[in-house]
């Protein structure tokens, strides 16, 4: 595909998701348009030890935008949804696909009240990015996003096709998207310890880990999901062997004193629970710890 036929493409939130998906496209020549809170004239998206420059500006007025675009990549936190509406607004037409690049269960549930156009397509994101201390993001993975098999989804394959982002659609999208729930719900422990990957190697971590995972399993299986009595050892180990130094974004969240999206993350195993009738004794202790360490008082 040439970029004169690619679908035109913007990108709210050029964050570390955001910034990568930015990344990827730029480099194979077709340039989003970047909205987001803080001007910038480029973005850089940093890979190994090479460096992706993506052109800018990164605008931050949406009265700029004077014509919806075919794609929108919604990448704020769960947490920023309403300060995205005027983007949404200024970006999307009838036929617009938004596809939502955010941790979770609930995107369709939460993004539709800010989004009355367009086609809301819900996303997994599986690769690691993260922000650094310049201003760039780095990758510290493949670029990998799943998506429901749909009419939507295929327009977000198109954009993405040749970059180095496989996507995958999904005929199964609610098991995959809980699992990857479980795993985020897993990062809230990291936002309580203030630690990174490495934590898990303690035995006593390990052990409290696979308990909460069993009982996010169960709710999982509740909804729907088609999970195995496998996926708690297997997101365990990928925790044990990745980096030590691995961060998530809801520690970064937490060291940089912003709220967390514990309530997407962890609050919804505890809510789903109730709802079948589930005892969940871990997360009933964790959900509120999350919510005291983002919301305070004190």
């Amino acid at each position: 595909m040439n970029p004169e036929s690619s679908p035109s493409v913007a990108v709210v939130g050029p964050g570390a998701i955001g910034t990568t998906i930015a990344g990827v496209l730029h480099e194979v020549g077709r340039a989003p348009v970047l909205c987001g809170r803080t001007s910038r004239d480029h973005l850089t998206l940093r890979d190994g030890d090479r460096l992706i420059p993506i052109r800018g500006p990164v605008r931050t007025d949406p009265r700029q935008i004077d014509h919806p675009v075919d794609l929108v990549f919604l990448a704020v936190k769960s947490t920023q949804i309403e300060a995205a509406a005027a983007w949404l607004a200024a970006l999307t037409g009838p036929e617009t696909v938004v596809c939502v690049l955010q941790n979770g269960v609930e995107q369709l549930e939460r993004v539709a009240p800010h989004c009355p156009r367009g086609r809301i397509t819900p996303a997994v994101v599986w690769f690691p990015a993260q922000a650094q201390s310049d201003g760039s993001v780095r990758l510290r993975g493949d670029a990998r996003l799943s998506l429901p098999d749909t009419p939507a989804s295929r327009v977000i394959a198109e954009a993405l096709q040749g970059t180095r982002c496989v996507v995958e659609l999904a005929a199964d999208f609610k098991s995959l998207a809980w699992r990857k729930l479980m795993q985020n719900a897993v990062a809230g422990l990291m936002a309580l310890t203030h630690r990174r990957s490495g934590m898990f190697t303690r035995s006593d971590i390990a052990v409290l880990t696979l308990a909460y995972l069993q009982e996010c399993l169960a709710v999982a299986r509740a909804e729907g999901a088609q999970l195995g009595d496998e996926v708690p050892h297997a997101i365990l180990d990928k925790f044990q062997a990745s980096p030590a130094d691995m961060g998530t974004s809801i520690l970064t969240d937490r060291e940089a004193g912003r709220p967390l999206e514990w309530d997407i993350r962890n609050g919804v195993v505890s809510r789903r629970s109730r709802t079948h009738g589930i005892r969940t004794p871990i997360s009933d202790v964790l959900v509120p710890l999350l919510a005291a360490a983002s919301d305070g008082p004190g």
